[in-house]
């Protein structure tokens, strides 16, 4: 009996914290110091060929090397150091249990397990990862941890397509 209590206060703690996450509201900035929507190519998320990635899974914020990397919504840096092809990058769980990533970083000034406030400096853009010897930019993506399943569909990689969101909509919504 005690122990079917314990898991009953689980998983209604558990259904809490997932309902409370979704109901944060998201207040989302555009995460590279000074820049506007005309410093990104609209039409890159998922836009295909995209070197070994295959898709573009984001969008790429270009601006000079060095500039300061912003926090674009309030959350928890839950990944910080070298992700590959992604270079030197931070992950922020934020509002609506979504990631926001950003890769190719100069410098990260963020330490995994640190509370970031939105538009918190998160480190400068720059050239790692796959991005060795092309203009300076930030990638930034948004994946969400409770799939959209309406949004599976057949194009390359379109099995994925239920998790990542497309920056671009996100932030001009933000915008107006």
């Amino acid at each position: 009996m005690r122990r079917k209590r314990t898991l009953l206060g689980l998983a209604l703690a558990a259904f809490t914290l997932l309902v409370a996450g979704l109901l944060l509201p998201e207040r989302l900035a555009i995460p590279v110091a000074g820049a506007s929507s005309a410093d990104w190519n609209h039409e890159t998320f998922w836009y295909e060929p995209w070197g070994a990635s295959g898709v573009h899974k984001g969008i790429d914020i270009f601006a000079p090397e060095g500039r300061p990397v912003v926090a674009a919504t309030p959350g928890l840096v839950v990944f910080a150091g070298d992700f590959g092809r992604g270079g030197l990058s931070l992950a922020v769980l934020g509002p609506k249990w979504r990631l926001h990533y950003y890769a190719h970083l100069s410098r990260a000034d963020a330490a995994l397990g640190a509370w970031v406030a939105g538009s918190e400096r998160l480190g400068a853009v720059g050239t790692t990862g796959n991005a060795a010897g092309k203009p300076a930019h930030l990638h930034y993506s948004i994946l969400t941890l409770v799939p959209y399943p309406w949004r599976l569909r057949w194009v390359t990689q379109g099995w994925l397509l239920p998790v990542f969101l497309d920056p671009h909509e996100k932030l001009i919504a933000a915008q107006s």
